[in-house]
């Protein structure tokens, strides 16, 4: 099974960028719809956007759509989260995770069966 392993977070003023890292282990990486998510302190874990096994159909959550931008390169088994434009209400915990779907992207964090270990990023104002 595929683990999942994020980095590039830290604290940016609002309006900066960030871009988010998550490396997987094992050769089935493009098997795997990737999803990113994010919990807030005190608040529930929510999603923030999808990329399918090819990269070609993406999904975002609306409060990021626009800014922030999900790519994967299969090759170096990485999917990426690039953060524009970025609020204070953006802070939080940034998780990615995979799932085997056969096809397609899901906002649906329940279905998700592999998670990195998340990484903080902190928009001061």
């Amino acid at each position: 099974q595929v683990q999942l392993v994020e980095s590039g977070g830290g604290l940016v003023q609002a309006g900066g960028s960030l871009r988010l890292s998550c490396a997987a282990s094992g050769r089935t990486f493009s098997t795997y719809t990737m999803g990113w998510f994010r919990q807030a302190p005190g608040k529930e874990r929510e999603f923030v956007g999808t990329i399918s096994m090819s990269g070609h159909n993406t999904d975002y959550a609306d409060s990021v759509k626009g800014r922030f931008t999900i790519s994967r390169d299969n090759a170096k088994n990485t999917v990426y989260l690039q953060m524009d434009s970025l609020k204070p209400e953006d802070t939080a915990v940034y998780y990615c995770a995979a799932v085997s779907l056969g096809g397609g992207t899901s906002n649906d964090q329940r279905q998700y069966h592999t998670w990195g270990q998340g990484t903080q990023v902190t928009v001061s104002s």
